[in-house]
């Protein structure tokens, strides 16, 4: 019997050596390669990403001892040829392109194949070969041709997933869904040792080696990740786009200032990004050049939505009155910008030039105020826009005055879902709402968390314009047409074992040219089978939100 489309893509099980029934051709390179592999170097699976109307980019690193102290995953010291292919079949009887690339020393054995001259709006799946081994099959996607306006795009966001608070469940649920389109909103990968970041019942499983500082340690890091089942099964869905946050450099850094002092910051730094280049499917135009490496871009999925990815860490100054909670009059200083004034020309000049249907900010830090105080101080999160708050008004005005039809933000680090409508003056409850935010939970960071509703978080009672929270693990799935955005609140009741199934939080409906959000659901949470007590979570009514930004977000 043949395999259906989903048992083939969500196959955690990597091909192995290649049998009679294998017909993906060797190049000539590859005949004359003289090895050896003596083992499958695909444990790190396959990815793509950054979807464009003509094509895509494949990604794969080699890796047959993917944990390999020198982050060098077991490779032999000297280039290697990679075959490739693209189809229009999952069993690769219509080849549209194939081709070699080299897997090179100097980068990890890392391959980045940037296609193009595909047709737009279509379905392709993808495979690597080295020597006699193949890898998984996988699925990606062009984006619809610029005109595009009809049809719809199912996009699902993530970010947050700390390997040693839980299990990776959710990206195969997610995985499950089978989206056209994800995005990774930053803390892909954590740079603790273990023991260091320990949650209430202790963690479920370690990361491997010391605290992230070196490229090598970078690279082992991120092959413990990448090695994972669950997130395999996740890129080999469709197309990624990926920005980072702090934890794929360290906590809480800002431009050149790390969060505590440290000398030999900047070489951390350029040593980071260049494993998170090697490892994620980006493009060329994302390669590090020491510590700089240019990672806000655009994806234009036709005239549907036009997704603006910022990076808030890389030009922002640093954290007001020492990062934390705080009542800090420098947050409002409008000198003070979290994107840089470069990228923030770029954004401002996207809006007045934007045609798209819904204009999507896929970012890091919480965009809309939060104010944990209920008295006359208004105490916000330095480490958020609530600490660059003339950036944030800059960049909100910006859409007002452009004319921007339907702003959306996508926002992650929090750990905990959250929905909000979006003001140009949050100090007036009853001003016009001019655009919605969505933020996503966390894969695992933080733990089990624990069901809550909107009522139970405090914040909520003055803060009128936050209306949802949740503290349990999860994803959000959207669906985009041209009349409407509608965003589930995914959720896990737990991450300490292995298995939880996903359900529906709540869900939120944006209708064209109305700002704001519009509640259709609210389910209860069905009764799951619990976690083992020792792995359940400790915290309480949303005080935990707090607790993790002020230590590790």
């Amino acid at each position: 019997m043949p395999l259906s489309r989903r048992t083939l893509l969500l196959s955690s099980a990597v091909v192995g050596a290649v049998g009679a029934a294998t017909t993906l051709p060797l190049s000539a390179a590859a005949t004359t390669y003289r090895g050896p592999l003596r083992s499958d170097p695909f444990t790190l699976g396959v990815a793509s990403g950054d979807p464009e109307p003509d094509g895509f980019v494949i990604w794969t690193r080699l890796a047959p001892t993917p944990l390999a102290e020198d982050g060098l995953g077991g490779m032999p010291a000297r280039d290697v040829p990679v075959d490739w292919e693209i189809a229009v079949d999952d069993r690769f009887r219509r080849v549209v392109r194939r081709g070699v690339a080299v897997a090179r020393a100097a980068s990890a054995h890392t391959v980045h194949v940037e296609l193009t001259h595909l047709l737009a709006g279509r379905e392709y799946f993808y495979r690597f070969r080295a020597e006699r081994y193949v890898s998984r099959t996988a699925r990606t996607r062009t984006a619809p041709s610029p005109g595009t306006l009809s049809g719809n795009l199912a996009m699902s966001f993530v970010s947050c997933s700390q390997y040693e608070h839980g299990y990776f469940t959710a990206y195969r649920r997610l995985a499950e869904d089978e989206p056209d389109l994800i995005l990774h909103l930053g803390d892909y990968q954590y740079e603790y040792k273990a023991g260091e970041y320990v949650i209430p019942g202790g963690n479920p499983r370690d990361h491997l080696g010391p605290e992230t500082v070196t490229l090598a340690n970078y690279r082992q890091r991120h092959a413990q990740y990448k090695a994972d089942a669950e997130l395999q099964a996740a890129h080999a869905v469709a197309p990624w786009a990926v920005i980072f946050d702090d934890h794929e450099v360290e906590n809480n850094w800002a431009d050149e200032t790390p969060e505590q002092p440290d000398p030999n910051f900047l070489a951390r730094r350029a040593a980071a990004f260049q494993a998170y280049y090697e490892n994620m499917p980006l493009r060329r135009t994302s390669i590090p050049r020491g510590i700089d490496m240019q990672l806000y871009r655009r994806i234009r999925w036709g005239r549907l939505a036009t997704f603006h990815l910022l990076d808030t860490r890389q030009f922002r100054d640093d954290q007001a009155c020492g990062d934390g909670y705080k009542d800090c009059a420098d947050a409002d200083d409008p000198a003070r910008s979290i994107t840089g004034a470069e990228q923030e020309r770029w954004l401002l000049d996207g809006f007045r030039r934007s045609t798209a249907r819904w204009d999507v900010l896929g970012q890091q830090v919480f965009f809309g105020q939060r104010d944990n105080n209920s008295g006359p101080a208004v105490v916000t999160s330095m480490d958020s826009w609530d600490g660059y708050a003339a950036s944030r008004e800059r960049i909100t005005r910006g859409w007002v005055d452009a004319g921007v039809r339907n702003p959306v933000v996508l926002t992650g680090d929090v750990h905990a879902h959250w929905a909000d409508d979006l003001k140009l003056d949050y100090q007036d409850p009853t001003g016009r709402t001019v655009g919605t935010e969505l933020v996503c939970s966390s894969i695992t960071s933080g733990g089990n968390g624990a069901d809550s509703t909107p009522a139970v978080h405090p914040w909520t009672a003055w803060n009128p314009h936050l209306r949802f929270y949740n503290n349990q693990r999860g994803y959000v799935r959207t669906r985009i047409t041209a009349d409407t955005m509608t965003a589930d609140f995914r959720v896990l009741p737990y991450v300490s074992t292995p298995g939880a199934a996903a359900h529906t939080r709540a869900t939120f409906v944006i209708e064209d040219r109305v700002p704001g959000l519009h509640q259709t659901t609210d389910a209860p949470t069905p009764a799951p089978t619990p976690a083992p007590a020792a792995q359940r979570s400790a915290v309480g009514s949303g005080t935990d939100t707090v607790r993790q930004e002020t230590a590790r977000p």
